[in-house]
């Protein structure tokens, strides 16, 4: 599998970021506020100083009522469209590469994902919805509240968003995974918890 160093050159998701706040008629300090965030920080996201994380990118999506497909610029035409291997364009965010692997518009969003070894994995990760996740290459680990678990290749997993969770890629080569979450319209934004002291991921 290719290094994280791969993905640097990928399309940058801050000018949709920008269009999608300014379709929304929001500014951005009411957009940050209720996406949880600091004006300035999502200033930082929006000219591509800084990229977001998944959470980041769901609290946003419920701001702004669309979907993460469309934050990360990816389009389907026909809802109920088949996707093709060819047709799916590469998009990096928040270190990881994301895949639109399903239609947009839906209440569930589908995504193939490649997660870097060492990228994100302290962040602890909060919110509604339900996610599911299928194992392609590499190994995970995959800590769901107090426990850890590490899954391979054909391994998934199906869980609550609301239980404290976090992904990380046990290989240097990285994972490739399928993910499949809901997204429920609610008040509630995303949480990045942050580093749960003296432990790792």
């Amino acid at each position: 599998m290719s290094s994280p160093e791969a993905f640097t050159e990928l399309p940058s998701v801050a000018p949709q970021l920008r269009a999608l706040r300014r379709r929304a008629s929001l500014t951005l300090e009411a957009a940050a506020a209720a996406a949880g965030l600091s004006a300035a920080h999502l200033s930082r996201l929006e000219t591509g100083q800084r990229q977001p994380s998944l959470p980041m990118l769901l609290a946003l999506a419920r701001v702004y009522g669309t979907t993460v497909s469309e934050l990360l610029g990816e389009t389907v035409v026909d809802r109920d469209s088949v996707v093709r291997a060819a047709d799916m364009e590469p998009t990096a965010a928040g270190g990881w590469t994301y895949f639109q692997a399903g239609a947009s518009g839906r209440g569930m969003q589908a995504l193939r994902v490649r997660v870097p070894h060492g990228s994100q994995g302290d962040i602890v990760r909060v919110h509604p919805g339900e996610e599911w996740l299928y194992v392609l290459r590499g190994r995970l680990r995959l800590r769901l509240g107090d426990t850890a678990h590490g899954l391979g290749p054909g391994d998934s997993a199906h869980f609550d968003s609301l239980t404290p969770h976090r992904i990380a890629a046990q290989d240097p080569d990285g994972v490739e995974l399928l993910f499949v979450h809901t997204l429920l319209q609610s008040p509630t934004a995303a949480l990045c918890l942050g580093p749960t002291p003296g432990e790792t991921p």
